[in-house]
């Protein structure tokens, strides 16, 4: 039998045979033409519709495979020893690798490939979580208490992009900037997403993500929610910066978490101790870090690392361990400006004038008890540049059935008066001072709290419009309509004859308190029956009357 040799395209060559008789398992190992389902075909030519045949169950659970792969591994099972498939057009590539390698690397690839998929667990990412509705019910209380809060004082709502330029971060916290996660759109703009929420006397609600160990037990996530409170412009001294404390506390005692203090401090005052102590300036802020960990770890321990790990002077370190052990009220102030060294430096002198006078507007408002000046307070934010503080549960509530649970600082903040200047061409100076809540915190104790003494409605619906008997579907539908308009909050079940039982059990598991039910003696007396979930007490309320009636108890519960 001769053949012949052709070419068909760079790098290959074309064997073609004439055609032979040949047996039925001979022509089915021959494939002529490619096709989605190799090896089995019909004699159709290159421009006719072809009838194709369905692939093998085998070929099915494999996939989707190139002709030559499917060729490299059934030829040899098909067909008989030296056997010879006429018609047949056989490729030799010069450079790729034979077809039966690459079959056998792409079913290794694919087998590997499911595999793993058969190992996916669906689950979030590290540092975050899925809140349920009862959840969100506990969150949405919180930040109503909040919000309510912040409107009390005059603020009026702000919305801002979840990322911003990098360069405007980065700029903005410095030493805190590798906290930052970064992003890159499709143009090459350098992006992050926001650290935190940060400008005229306005809050802000939202998310915030911050690329650090997280850690569930003491509720701090890699993505959580914070509220936001800040009074920007040009005031007499002292006096937005105790509103902000106020707001602190009547949030913490509004949200009823326990015993708290908030700790007040400045940065003029610790920058102008470091310098009295003899601190080397390029050694302020790794020091300052050192001193915010005052009472998460012993003083020796924190003397330790500034020696040992800050090369600072032992001298230094005692005479810095002198100052920042000591907290108190006004009084403690006012000792401290009679201090022979920090009376000396321009900066310890302007911060305790100024707390002083904090100390006398904070008498007003009535909330001093709650006050404690602290000289190890530092905060981490590198762009504080007087008064800060931070509110702190004194102790873990420990009530009954609950377990204790450690959750530190749930409310922060101070005056930044250099930070919005950095962003204006002109450089004009902008004080502001703010505060932030520490929401996933507080979350984590009112949730234990609630569900430790109360049930959790992971609703708000006030009423469930049933039906006793079938086919009252259109009077269900007038009725939770009237109650829509008049602004009740209303549901009903997505079925035309939903058994009676089954209603009932929906309002027991959503917490639902009434039900409005409408059956056949109802429609004939014109009233409708309201139930009582938790009492089972049932009353006929005329059909002109309910909206009032459901609309009086609601205000009454």
């Amino acid at each position: 039998m001769r053949g012949s040799v052709t070419s068909l395209f760079p790098g290959t060559l074309c064997l073609s045979f004439p055609l032979p008789t040949l047996s039925p398992a001979q022509a089915l190992s021959c494939p002529s033409r490619p096709s989605p389902y190799p090896l089995v075909r019909s004699s159709a030519g290159p421009h006719e519709p072809q009838e194709e045949k369905p692939p093998t169950l085998a070929m099915q659970r494999l996939g989707p495979w190139s002709r030559e792969a499917w060729a490299a591994l059934a030829l040899p099972l098909l067909r008989p020893p030296r056997a010879l498939c006429a018609g047949a057009t056989l490729l030799f590539r010069r450079v790729q690798p034979p077809a039966r390698e690459f079959a056998e690397a792409r079913l290794k690839t694919q087998l590997e490939s499911d595999k793993e998929k058969s190992n996916f667990v669906i689950k979030t990412p590290k540092g975050t979580r899925d809140l349920s509705p009862q959840q969100m019910a506990i969150r949405e209380k919180i930040l109503n208490a909040v919000i309510s809060c912040f409107k009390r004082h005059g603020a009026r709502g702000l919305d801002t992009p979840a990322f911003e330029l990098k360069e405007v971060l980065t700029e903005k916290y410095g030493e805190d900037s590798r906290l930052i996660y970064d992003l890159k759109d499709q143009g090459g703009e350098l992006l992050a997403l926001r650290y935190d929420l940060t400008k005229m006397k306005r809050y802000h609600v939202g998310k915030v993500w911050r690329r650090e160990s997280p850690s569930i037990t003491q509720g701090r996530y890699r993505e959580f929610c914070q509220c936001d409170f800040d009074i920007a412009g040009h005031f007499d001294p002292m006096i937005p910066d105790a509103e902000c404390l106020k707001i602190i506390y009547e949030v913490l005692n509004a949200l009823q978490l326990g015993d708290f203090l908030i700790k007040v401090n400045d940065r003029r005052i610790l920058e102008g101790m470091f310098a009295v102590c003899g601190v080397p300036d390029n050694k302020f802020r790794f020091i300052s870090a050192s001193v915010d960990k005052l009472g998460k770890i012993s003083w020796k321990d924190v003397r330790q690392e500034m020696v040992g790990k800050l090369a600072l002077a032992p001298e230094v370190a005692d005479c810095i361990g002198v100052y920042i052990q000591q907290h108190g009220g006004v009084s403690l102030v006012e000792q401290l400006l009679q201090d022979p060294k920090l009376s000396q430096n321009k900066q310890a002198l302007e911060g305790l004038r100024d707390l002083k006078l904090l100390f006398e507007y904070l008498t007003l408002f009535g909330i001093t008890e709650k006050i404690s000046f602290d000289l190890s307070l530092a905060r981490g934010l590198d762009y504080y540049t007087g008064v800060i503080y931070e509110a702190v549960l004194l102790q873990t509530p420990a009530r009954q059935g609950e377990e204790p649970l450690g959750v530190g600082s749930v409310a922060a903040g101070g005056r930044y008066d250099g930070l919005v200047g950095m962003f204006d061409p002109k450089g004009r100076k902008v004080p502001c001072v703010g505060l932030s809540i520490g929401v996933e915190r507080i979350f984590s104790i009112v949730e234990q709290r609630m569900e430790a003494t109360e049930k959790i409605q992971g609703t708000e619906t006030q009423v469930l419009v049933a039906a006793a008997q079938k086919n009252f579907l259109k009077e269900r539908m007038k009725l939770i309509a009237e109650l829509w308009e008049a602004g009740i909050k209303a549901e009903m079940l997505y079925k035309k004859n939903p058994s009676f039982l089954t209603q009932l059990h929906y309002c027991e598991e959503r917490g639902i308190p009434l039900v409005a039910i409408i059956g056949e003696q109802e429609l004939r007396d014109g009233v409708i029956k309201l139930r009582s979930v938790v009492s089972r007490e049932e009353v006929d309320i005329k059909r002109e009357n309910i909206v009032t009636e459901i609309q009086r108890r609601m205000s009454e519960s």
